[in-house]
């Protein structure tokens, strides 16, 4: 059994048919989708507002490494262009954290680390994670909803639900 938790983002071109088709490759192996929230960019580039999103997915065929490159894929298909760090994307798909046989998966190699580094510090991961996993916990460093407490109000704030966008019926 390999779980995972997945973080959506797309802020070019259509970007909740970018969301959409993460759902569909996934549809066979998912467990939860989160409503979508509206976002302000984070990372200091000038860009437009990402449309985020949180799948849990569980598959016994994938492992953390199998889940970046499905991810990877799914971003590649969306004409994902890595050209400016945090800059804008038609698609981002961040491995959050993995759950196998024996419990949460670590990695420290740094193409993949796990837990996805600067969760605890993202409203924009955290509100959705929460709507499908209200007792979630973040691997190493303890309970979603006692994270998502800790920051300040205003980034929370800040995450806006789109009950308008619809990402799985």
């Amino acid at each position: 059994m390999s779980r995972a938790v997945l973080s959506l983002g797309s802020n070019l071109g259509d970007r909740l048919a970018h969301l959409r088709s993460v759902v569909d490759d996934l549809r066979e192996v998912l467990v939860a989708v989160s409503p979508v929230y509206e976002t302000e960019p984070w990372g200091g580039v000038e860009q437009a507002d990402f449309l985020n999103a949180v799948l849990i997915a569980d598959d016994p065929a994938l492992d953390e490494w199998g889940w970046l490159r499905r991810g990877q894929s799914l971003e590649n298909a969306a004409g994902r262009v890595r050209e400016v760090r945090w800059g804008p994307r038609t698609l981002d798909v961040d491995v959050v954290s993995v759950d196998g046989p024996d419990g949460p998966v670590f990695s420290a190699a740094p193409e993949l680390l796990l837990p996805h580094p600067g969760t605890a510090d993202r409203a924009t991961v955290l509100v959705p994670w929460l709507d499908v996993e209200p007792d979630a916990m973040l691997p190493g460093r303890g309970a979603v909803r006692a994270l998502l407490g800790a920051l300040p109000d205003a980034d929370a704030e800040a995450v806006r639900r789109r009950d308008d966008l619809v990402l799985a019926p």
